[in-house]
């Protein structure tokens, strides 16, 4: 149902270059992403018909610790349904729409139920797909440089002509976590209300005590999570990251329910990686490791 051809499967995963030139930490972690990555394409467990893309970003020091294939133009499935609460709460702003009993009801059955109905609901408000598209670049271009909006949910889920790329989702959250755009802390509390994810659930070596704030989406081509992380060091002090994981199919999984399984538990091993780099980085390990921040050099948040 695809309205443009898919790009050829990616032998590999590559990081897109950048400017300017990466840190050690940065090389480092992406490269074993990549290792990662490649390894379970030389075995077989991700296929040459899939293409995946991924993107790490720490919060507390506003370092990237790893981008691959995120200007990638992949399906949106559910994903897009925080961009449709954005522009919906752009209205709100604006005047032009109230956060109602009834809104704020269908608000938390589209992002933690992932309810297709109530998403097609609040596009309706905004004038459908395209509309909601044009609302949300005029208005947050910085963010939504990549996103391709052009049908509703159906109730079946089958939904693969909406598109974004893991660049946007993490201008998203980042955006979203620094408050800068409308109703930030209702988008948050509506994210961080409790259900399976593939970020934590079941992904052994998460802390039970990570806060999470993200979005799954899921058809018979595409298994995905992006998401905020918070972890939490003996000491108290907080460390917020971003993790987003993206596998796309060709062609509809034959075996739906062990693909999605399988597929979810590649992006959770991700994301336990992701917790151990930030571990490592912020010496979660170390009993000493207040006054060890308090001992080194002050480092400058870009």
């Amino acid at each position: 149902n695809a309205v443009t051809a898919q790009a050829a499967p990616q032998p590999v995963e590559q990081a897109a270059p950048r400017q300017p030139a990466p840190t050690l930490n940065e090389v480092a972690f992406e490269a074993r992403l990549g290792q990662y990555l490649n390894e379970l394409r030389k075995s077989g467990k991700i296929k040459k018909d899939e293409r995946t893309a991924w993107a790490v970003y720490d919060l507390t020091d506003n370092t990237k610790l790893a981008g691959i294939n995120e200007e990638s133009l992949l399906q949106t499935a559910s994903l897009m349904k925080p961009f449709i609460a954005l522009a919906y709460f752009h209205e709100v702003q604006q005047g032009r729409q109230q956060y109602t009993d009834k809104a704020r009801r269908l608000m938390v059955e589209m992002i933690r139920d992932s309810d297709n109905a109530s998403a097609d609901w609040f596009m309706r408000l905004l004038g459908g797909p395209a509309a909601t598209e044009k609302l949300l670049k005029q208005n947050y271009g910085h963010i939504f440089r990549d996103i391709y909006m052009v049908e509703y949910i159906p109730r079946n889920g089958r939904t693969y002509r909406n598109k974004a790329s893991v660049r946007d989702y993490m201008a998203f959250l980042h955006s979203l976590w620094e408050d800068r755009i409308p109703y930030s802390d209702e988008i948050k509390r509506v994210m961080m209300l409790h259900k399976r994810n593939r970020l934590t659930t079941s992904a052994r070596g998460m802390p039970q005590d990570t806060e999470v704030y993200d979005k799954t989406g899921t058809t018979s081509r595409l298994c995905g999570d992006m998401g905020i992380l918070v972890a939490r060091r003996k000491d108290g002090k907080r460390f917020p990251y971003i993790v987003i994981g993206l596998i796309e199919k060709t062609s509809p999984a034959s075996r739906y329910f062990s693909w999605m399984r399988n597929r979810g538990d590649i992006i959770r091993r991700v994301s336990v990686m992701a917790y151990e780099e930030i571990a490592s980085r912020h010496h979660f390990n170390a009993p000493d490791a207040v006054m060890a921040e308090v001992q080194a050099p002050a480092q400058a948040v870009q």
